[in-house]
Formats: structure tokens, sequence, C-alpha cells
């Protein structure tokens, strides 16, 4: 079953319920906040933007770094 695409104009309202307030864009069947990296679902087509049902944004930490210390240059 393919992902549910929400409307654009319901898209440029939609905000990260979180302090920033940033932007939302669509990946798949979850909308991702564009400033924390948030994930929320989208269920039966509709986008369900509690932080408790949020994941938690991907880590970007780099795989080349030491363990322990994400994302330093070193």
């Amino acid at each position: 079953m393919p992902a549910p695409v929400l409307d654009p104009r319901l898209l440029e309202i939609l905000a990260c319920p979180a302090e920033d307030h940033a932007a939302l864009r669509q990946a798949d069947a979850e909308l991702v906040c564009t400033s924390c990296g948030r994930r929320y679902p989208i269920v039966d087509g509709i986008p369900v933007l509690l932080l408790t049902e949020a994941e938690p944004a991907e880590p970007t930490a780099d795989p080349e770094a030491p363990a322990g210390e994400p994302g330093t240059v070193g």
C-alpha cells in the first residue's frame, strides 16, 4: 500500500509541535521536522502531531568518528 500524499496546502500550514515550530516535510508515511528531525506518523491519511507519538531524529553521527564522540572532527 503506497504512503498517503498530503495536500501541499496542508503541509504549508502544519508545523512541528516542539518549541521551534519548524516546517514539516513529508517522507513516505511520516512527516519530518525540518529543524529538530522528529518524525511524526501519518495514520489513515491523518498526521499525528503529538510529541509523545514522535520518533526521535535520525542520528547524524559521523561513522568515522571515535566511539563516544559523535560528530567530532579530528
